[in-house]
Protein backbone atom coordinates (compact mmCIF):
# COMPACT_ATOMS: atom_id res chain seq x y z
CA UNK A 1 0.00 0.00 0.00
CA UNK A 2 1.09 3.56 -0.66
CA UNK A 3 1.92 5.39 2.59
CA UNK A 4 -0.55 8.21 3.25
CA UNK A 5 -0.52 11.15 5.62
CA UNK A 6 -3.56 11.19 7.89
CA UNK A 7 -4.07 14.53 9.61
CA UNK A 8 -6.43 14.68 12.57
CA UNK A 9 -7.34 18.35 13.00
CA UNK A 10 -8.96 18.25 16.43
CA UNK A 11 -9.12 16.22 19.61
CA UNK A 12 -11.23 13.09 19.43
CA UNK A 13 -11.72 13.11 23.21
CA UNK A 14 -10.33 9.64 23.84
CA UNK A 15 -7.45 8.39 25.97
CA UNK A 16 -3.95 8.02 24.58
CA UNK A 17 -4.21 4.28 25.14
CA UNK A 18 -7.43 4.03 23.13
CA UNK A 19 -6.02 6.27 20.40
CA UNK A 20 -2.90 4.13 20.02
CA UNK A 21 -4.94 0.93 19.95
CA UNK A 22 -7.41 2.20 17.36
CA UNK A 23 -4.77 3.70 15.05
CA UNK A 24 -2.42 0.70 15.21
CA UNK A 25 -3.89 -0.97 12.07
CA UNK A 26 -3.35 2.23 10.06
CA UNK A 27 0.23 2.54 11.26
CA UNK A 28 0.80 -1.09 10.33
CA UNK A 29 -0.20 -0.15 6.78
CA UNK A 30 2.67 2.33 6.78
CA UNK A 31 0.60 5.49 7.14
CA UNK A 32 1.77 8.61 8.98
CA UNK A 33 -0.68 9.94 11.55
CA UNK A 34 -0.45 13.57 12.62
CA UNK A 35 -2.71 14.38 15.57
CA UNK A 36 -3.51 17.98 16.54
CA UNK A 37 -5.54 18.58 19.69
CA UNK A 38 -5.37 22.36 20.02
CA UNK A 39 -7.66 24.94 18.41
CA UNK A 40 -6.02 27.22 15.84
CA UNK A 41 -7.16 29.74 13.25
CA UNK A 42 -7.87 28.95 9.61
CA UNK A 43 -4.44 30.04 8.38
CA UNK A 44 -2.75 27.60 10.74
CA UNK A 45 -5.21 24.88 9.74
CA UNK A 46 -4.24 25.41 6.10
CA UNK A 47 -0.60 24.95 7.02
CA UNK A 48 -1.37 21.78 8.94
CA UNK A 49 -3.29 20.12 6.10
CA UNK A 50 -1.02 21.02 3.18
CA UNK A 51 0.49 17.53 2.88
CA UNK A 52 -2.57 15.55 3.97
CA UNK A 53 -4.01 12.70 1.94
CA UNK A 54 -6.75 12.11 4.52
CA UNK A 55 -8.34 14.52 7.00
CA UNK A 56 -10.14 13.62 10.20
CA UNK A 57 -12.37 16.13 11.98
CA UNK A 58 -15.21 15.93 14.48
CA UNK A 59 -17.53 18.94 14.62
CA UNK A 60 -15.15 21.79 13.80
CA UNK A 61 -16.09 23.77 10.66
CA UNK A 62 -14.14 22.68 7.60
CA UNK A 63 -14.43 25.25 4.84
CA UNK A 64 -13.33 25.29 1.21
CA UNK A 65 -10.21 27.32 1.97
CA UNK A 66 -8.83 24.63 4.28
CA UNK A 67 -9.96 21.77 2.02
CA UNK A 68 -8.33 23.38 -1.03
CA UNK A 69 -5.09 23.98 0.87
CA UNK A 70 -4.69 20.19 0.98
CA UNK A 71 -3.71 19.61 -2.64
CA UNK A 72 -3.35 15.83 -2.22
CA UNK A 73 -6.55 15.38 -0.21
CA UNK A 74 -8.54 12.30 -1.20
CA UNK A 75 -10.77 11.43 1.77
CA UNK A 76 -12.35 13.15 4.78
CA UNK A 77 -13.41 11.05 7.75
CA UNK A 78 -15.92 12.99 9.83
CA UNK A 79 -15.97 11.74 13.41
CA UNK A 80 -19.53 12.95 13.86
CA UNK A 81 -23.03 12.06 12.72
CA UNK A 82 -23.82 15.43 11.14
CA UNK A 83 -21.71 16.83 8.32
CA UNK A 84 -23.29 20.20 7.56
CA UNK A 85 -20.10 21.83 8.93
CA UNK A 86 -18.09 20.45 5.99
CA UNK A 87 -18.07 22.30 2.64
CA UNK A 88 -19.36 19.41 0.54
CA UNK A 89 -19.46 21.51 -2.63
CA UNK A 90 -15.69 21.95 -2.41
CA UNK A 91 -15.34 18.21 -1.92
CA UNK A 92 -17.56 17.44 -4.92
CA UNK A 93 -15.56 19.73 -7.18
CA UNK A 94 -12.37 17.85 -6.39
CA UNK A 95 -13.79 14.36 -6.12
CA UNK A 96 -12.92 14.07 -2.44
CA UNK A 97 -14.78 11.25 -0.73
CA UNK A 98 -16.43 11.82 2.67
CA UNK A 99 -17.72 9.40 5.32
CA UNK A 100 -19.31 10.11 8.68
CA UNK A 101 -19.56 8.21 11.94
CA UNK A 102 -23.31 7.75 12.02
CA UNK A 103 -24.65 5.64 14.86
CA UNK A 104 -21.91 6.16 17.41
CA UNK A 105 -24.06 8.32 19.72
CA UNK A 106 -27.52 6.87 19.14
CA UNK A 107 -27.96 5.63 22.71
CA UNK A 108 -26.13 8.60 24.23
CA UNK A 109 -28.32 11.26 22.60
CA UNK A 110 -31.52 9.30 23.26
CA UNK A 111 -30.60 8.98 26.93
CA UNK A 112 -29.91 12.71 27.24
CA UNK A 113 -33.26 13.43 25.60
CA UNK A 114 -35.03 11.72 28.48
CA UNK A 115 -32.72 13.33 31.01
CA UNK A 116 -33.90 16.73 29.77
CA UNK A 117 -37.54 15.64 29.70
CA UNK A 118 -37.50 14.25 33.24
CA UNK A 119 -35.47 17.23 34.44
CA UNK A 120 -38.23 19.54 33.23
CA UNK A 121 -41.14 17.41 34.42
CA UNK A 122 -39.65 17.09 37.92
CA UNK A 123 -38.05 20.56 38.15
CA UNK A 124 -34.72 18.93 38.97
CA UNK A 125 -32.44 21.89 38.26
CA UNK A 126 -34.27 24.62 40.20
CA UNK A 127 -35.06 22.27 43.11
CA UNK A 128 -31.42 21.23 43.45
CA UNK A 129 -30.63 24.89 44.10
CA UNK A 130 -33.63 25.27 46.43
CA UNK A 131 -32.59 22.39 48.67
CA UNK A 132 -29.08 23.84 49.05
CA UNK A 133 -30.73 27.07 50.22
CA UNK A 134 -32.78 25.26 52.86
CA UNK A 135 -36.02 25.20 50.87
CA UNK A 136 -38.58 22.56 49.96
CA UNK A 137 -40.53 21.44 46.89
CA UNK A 138 -43.38 23.82 47.73
CA UNK A 139 -44.35 25.90 44.73
CA UNK A 140 -42.77 23.56 42.17
CA UNK A 141 -44.81 21.13 40.09
CA UNK A 142 -43.99 17.43 39.78
CA UNK A 143 -45.29 15.51 36.75
CA UNK A 144 -45.07 11.95 35.46
CA UNK A 145 -43.65 11.04 32.08
CA UNK A 146 -45.86 7.93 32.14
CA UNK A 147 -49.03 8.48 30.13
CA UNK A 148 -47.80 11.56 28.29
CA UNK A 149 -48.10 11.93 24.53
CA UNK A 150 -44.54 12.04 23.20
CA UNK A 151 -44.15 13.55 19.73
CA UNK A 152 -40.94 12.58 17.94
CA UNK A 153 -39.88 14.62 14.90
CA UNK A 154 -37.54 12.48 12.80
CA UNK A 155 -37.40 8.71 13.24
CA UNK A 156 -33.92 7.86 12.04
CA UNK A 157 -31.60 5.91 14.33
CA UNK A 158 -31.77 8.35 17.26
CA UNK A 159 -35.42 9.29 16.83
CA UNK A 160 -36.32 5.62 16.53
CA UNK A 161 -34.49 4.85 19.78
CA UNK A 162 -36.32 7.74 21.46
CA UNK A 163 -39.62 6.25 20.27
CA UNK A 164 -38.70 2.89 21.79
CA UNK A 165 -37.65 4.43 25.10
CA UNK A 166 -40.81 6.52 25.16
CA UNK A 167 -42.90 3.39 24.80
CA UNK A 168 -40.90 1.75 27.59
CA UNK A 169 -41.69 4.71 29.85
CA UNK A 170 -45.40 4.23 29.14
CA UNK A 171 -45.87 7.15 26.76
CA UNK A 172 -48.23 7.26 23.83
CA UNK A 173 -45.71 7.88 21.04
CA UNK A 174 -46.57 9.77 17.86
CA UNK A 175 -44.09 10.69 15.15
CA UNK A 176 -43.52 12.82 12.09
CA UNK A 177 -40.83 11.82 9.60
CA UNK A 178 -40.08 11.88 5.91
CA UNK A 179 -39.88 8.08 6.00
CA UNK A 180 -42.23 6.02 8.16
CA UNK A 181 -40.75 2.93 9.81
CA UNK A 182 -42.86 -0.21 9.78
CA UNK A 183 -41.00 -1.68 12.76
CA UNK A 184 -41.88 1.37 14.88
CA UNK A 185 -45.51 1.20 13.77
CA UNK A 186 -45.59 -2.45 14.81
CA UNK A 187 -44.40 -1.42 18.27
CA UNK A 188 -47.17 1.13 18.64
CA UNK A 189 -45.80 4.36 17.18
CA UNK A 190 -48.43 6.36 15.30
CA UNK A 191 -47.30 8.63 12.45
CA UNK A 192 -49.06 12.00 12.10
CA UNK A 193 -48.72 15.18 10.11
CA UNK A 194 -46.44 17.76 11.71
CA UNK A 195 -49.42 19.95 12.53
CA UNK A 196 -51.31 17.15 14.26
CA UNK A 197 -48.23 16.04 16.17
CA UNK A 198 -47.64 19.55 17.49
CA UNK A 199 -51.28 19.95 18.50
CA UNK A 200 -51.56 16.59 20.28
CA UNK A 201 -48.18 16.17 22.00
CA UNK A 202 -47.37 16.92 25.62
CA UNK A 203 -43.68 16.73 24.75
CA UNK A 204 -42.14 17.39 21.33
CA UNK A 205 -38.59 16.17 20.73
CA UNK A 206 -36.51 16.88 17.62
CA UNK A 207 -34.24 14.35 15.92
CA UNK A 208 -34.22 15.32 12.25
CA UNK A 209 -31.08 16.35 10.32
CA UNK A 210 -30.49 20.00 9.48
CA UNK A 211 -31.18 20.68 5.80
CA UNK A 212 -32.49 23.60 3.80
CA UNK A 213 -35.94 22.08 4.26
CA UNK A 214 -35.70 21.58 8.03
CA UNK A 215 -34.04 24.85 9.04
CA UNK A 216 -36.59 26.70 11.22
CA UNK A 217 -39.01 23.81 10.78
CA UNK A 218 -40.32 24.90 14.17
CA UNK A 219 -41.04 28.64 14.16
CA UNK A 220 -43.59 30.97 15.68
CA UNK A 221 -46.52 29.43 13.79
CA UNK A 222 -45.59 25.89 14.80
CA UNK A 223 -44.98 26.84 18.45
CA UNK A 224 -48.43 28.42 18.58
CA UNK A 225 -49.91 25.09 17.45
CA UNK A 226 -48.58 23.40 20.61
CA UNK A 227 -50.41 23.05 23.93
CA UNK A 228 -49.58 25.78 26.41
CA UNK A 229 -48.58 22.99 28.82
CA UNK A 230 -46.23 21.35 26.30
CA UNK A 231 -42.45 20.98 26.46
CA UNK A 232 -40.05 21.05 23.54
CA UNK A 233 -36.73 19.20 23.50
CA UNK A 234 -33.90 19.64 21.00
CA UNK A 235 -30.97 17.26 21.03
CA UNK A 236 -30.94 17.30 17.23
CA UNK A 237 -29.63 20.42 15.53
CA UNK A 238 -30.11 23.93 16.89
CA UNK A 239 -31.38 25.84 13.82
CA UNK A 240 -34.22 23.38 13.25
CA UNK A 241 -35.96 25.61 15.79
CA UNK A 242 -36.20 29.36 15.25
CA UNK A 243 -34.62 30.03 18.64
CA UNK A 244 -35.64 33.69 18.77
CA UNK A 245 -39.25 32.60 18.26
CA UNK A 246 -38.77 29.92 20.92
CA UNK A 247 -37.47 32.43 23.45
CA UNK A 248 -40.48 34.64 22.83
CA UNK A 249 -42.89 31.70 23.05
CA UNK A 250 -41.43 30.69 26.41
CA UNK A 251 -41.54 34.23 27.78
CA UNK A 252 -45.14 34.66 26.57
CA UNK A 253 -46.21 31.27 28.05
CA UNK A 254 -47.15 29.95 24.59
CA UNK A 255 -45.49 26.70 25.70
CA UNK A 256 -44.39 25.58 29.16
CA UNK A 257 -40.72 24.75 28.86
CA UNK A 258 -37.72 23.69 26.78
CA UNK A 259 -34.74 21.37 27.18
CA UNK A 260 -31.97 22.14 24.73
CA UNK A 261 -28.66 20.52 23.94
CA UNK A 262 -28.38 22.57 20.75
CA UNK A 263 -29.05 26.20 19.88
CA UNK A 264 -27.92 28.35 16.95
CA UNK A 265 -24.23 28.08 17.80
CA UNK A 266 -21.69 25.95 19.56
CA UNK A 267 -20.86 27.07 23.12
CA UNK A 268 -19.78 29.39 24.60
CA UNK A 269 -23.10 31.23 24.20
CA UNK A 270 -23.04 35.04 24.55
CA UNK A 271 -24.57 36.44 27.73
CA UNK A 272 -27.29 38.31 25.81
CA UNK A 273 -28.56 35.23 23.95
CA UNK A 274 -32.40 35.41 24.22
CA UNK A 275 -32.93 31.84 25.46
CA UNK A 276 -30.66 32.28 28.47
CA UNK A 277 -33.30 34.23 30.37
CA UNK A 278 -36.31 32.28 29.08
CA UNK A 279 -38.36 30.68 31.89
CA UNK A 280 -38.34 26.93 32.58
CA UNK A 281 -35.54 26.37 30.07
CA UNK A 282 -32.60 24.03 30.50
CA UNK A 283 -29.64 24.50 28.15
CA UNK A 284 -26.64 22.19 28.20
CA UNK A 285 -23.48 22.74 26.10
CA UNK A 286 -23.92 20.16 23.32
CA UNK A 287 -23.17 17.08 25.41
CA UNK A 288 -25.52 14.56 23.82
CA UNK A 289 -22.80 12.84 21.81
CA UNK A 290 -20.02 13.23 24.35
CA UNK A 291 -20.11 10.24 26.68
CA UNK A 292 -16.80 8.43 27.13
CA UNK A 293 -18.28 5.32 25.55
CA UNK A 294 -19.66 7.19 22.54
CA UNK A 295 -16.38 8.99 21.85
CA UNK A 296 -14.55 5.67 21.70
CA UNK A 297 -17.23 4.27 19.40
CA UNK A 298 -16.95 7.23 17.02
CA UNK A 299 -13.15 6.97 16.89
CA UNK A 300 -13.43 3.25 16.12
CA UNK A 301 -15.95 3.93 13.33
CA UNK A 302 -13.84 6.79 11.97
CA UNK A 303 -10.60 4.87 11.68
CA UNK A 304 -12.47 1.86 10.30
CA UNK A 305 -13.97 4.20 7.66
CA UNK A 306 -10.45 5.09 6.56
CA UNK A 307 -9.47 1.43 6.18
CA UNK A 308 -12.66 0.60 4.29
CA UNK A 309 -12.20 3.57 1.92
CA UNK A 310 -8.59 2.57 1.26
CA UNK A 311 -9.72 -0.98 0.50
CA UNK A 312 -12.25 0.30 -2.04
CA UNK A 313 -15.26 -0.52 0.13
CA UNK A 314 -16.25 2.89 1.51
CA UNK A 315 -18.87 2.79 4.25
CA UNK A 316 -21.01 5.46 5.97
CA UNK A 317 -20.92 7.35 2.69
CA UNK A 318 -21.65 11.08 2.58
CA UNK A 319 -19.93 11.62 -0.79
Amino acid sequence: MIPLQIVILESLGISEEAFNELTAPLKERGHEIVYYQDVVDVEEQKERVKDADILVIANMPLGADVINAAEDLKFIAVAFTGYDHVDLDACKKRGIKVSNAGGYSTHSVAELTFGLIIGLLRNVVPLEKVVRQGGTKDGYSQNDLYGKILGVIGTGAIGGKVCELGLAFGCDVVAYSRTEKDDLKAKGVKYLSLEDLLAESDIVTIHTPLTDQTKHLIGQKELEMMKDSALIINTGNGPIIDNDALAKALKDSVIAGAGLDRVDMEPPIPADYPLLDAPNTFIVPHIGFATDEALERRAEITFDNIEKWEDGAQENIVL
